[in-house]
């Protein structure tokens, strides 16, 4: 069982303890976004979880506790940016999360870092120019840190139009991503750097950007030392690559208030839901009400082939 820790909040940098709880515990009950009566039981026990997937803007707070992990596979998304806080409110300086992303490279493994420049958009402020700038000079400084670049372009739902409309966003149509990404890309290929997109429709391979799957599947086969066979995510929208997983986060949780972010409804339901949190409780924002039904998910474990050899005789290694 893949864990996504979380598409839907920043965990790492607001929820660590609440999560090293869960993990002493061993289960987190996850609430089902749209029914919140429907409540899954998940088993976070390590014979359980093949791999955790964390998605965050500042895991500075899980730094000095990266040996709890022990006994676990793992890898990190670091979305790391230029924007200001016009877009970004709730972030430290970038230059303290470069340091940041320098101390998670050097305690966990470059393997194990991704960075994400993500999303992209434009503006009068936050131009081509200005991502030109910005990208090589993030990739200078990161590129020992990490060996892969995810990017994608903003998508702009009726919430999230709604939150950006201070940044007055530019229209971005195919050729401006393609402007960009042959920039991103070349800029990547003189620091070795592979970049791949995120959920994207248009076709950048010319440009030395393949479709990319954030959790990946060659990613995990070379955490896991095997061949793994598992399917794409059904929940997840037609484009994106990612394979199967399962979310542990919340809705309406992260307090870095994005303005493009499309987890917040707003800043008020965040402070609402974060207000409500309790590092004890088996839910992240909450506590459950008793009437819920509760269903125990099943742990599906991966079938790690380790090698060849083993495949042809049928003979697999189970995590």
């Amino acid at each position: 069982m893949i864990v996504s820790v979380s598409r839907r909040t920043d965990i790492p940098a607001f929820y660590s303890d609440w999560f090293f709880n869960r993990l002493q515990e061993g289960f987190v009950h996850g609430i089902n976004p749209f029914n919140r009566k429907q409540v899954s039981e998940i088993s976070l026990r390590p014979e359980d979880v093949d791999c955790f997937v964390f998605w965050t803007k500042n895991p500075a707070p899980m730094l000095e506790r990266l040996d709890l992990l022990t006994g676990y596979n793992f890898y990190f998304q670091f979305t790391l940016t230029p924007y200001g806080r016009d877009a970004e409110p709730g972030l430290p300086d970038t230059q303290e999360l470069v340091e940041v992303f320098h101390r998670l490279s050097a305690a966990v493994g470059r393997d194990r870092v991704v960075w994400r420049y993500d999303p992209v958009f434009l503006s009068e402020k936050y131009t081509l120019d200005f991502h030109a700038a910005a990208f090589r000079q993030l990739a200078e400084i990161l590129h020992e840190d990490t060996d892969l670049c995810v990017i994608s372009f903003v998508d702009l739902y009726a919430k999230t139009a709604r939150n950006t409309r201070p940044l007055a966003l530019l229209p971005m149509e195919e050729p401006e991503m393609r402007q960009l990404a042959a920039m991103f890309g070349s800029i990547a290929a003189e620091y070795d750097l592979t970049v791949e997109s995120c959920s994207e429709k248009i076709d950048l391979s010319d440009c030395g950007i393949r479709h990319g799957q954030c959790i990946d599947k060659r990613r995990l086969e070379k955490i896991l030392g095997g061949r793994i066979d598992i399917g794409k995510d059904a929940n997840q929208r037609q484009e994106c690559g990612c394979v199967q997983s399962v979310d542990i986060g919340q809705y309406n949780t992260c307090r870095h208030l994005c303005a493009y972010c499309y987890a917040n409804f707003n800043a008020g339901m965040v402070e609402a839901c974060a207000a409500l949190h309790n590092p004890c409780s088996t839910i992240l924002s909450g506590e459950l009400r008793g009437d819920e039904k509760i269903t125990r998910r099943k742990a599906e474990h991966l079938k790690i082939v380790k090698n060849p050899a083993e495949e042809k005789e049928g003979q697999l290694s189970l995590f």
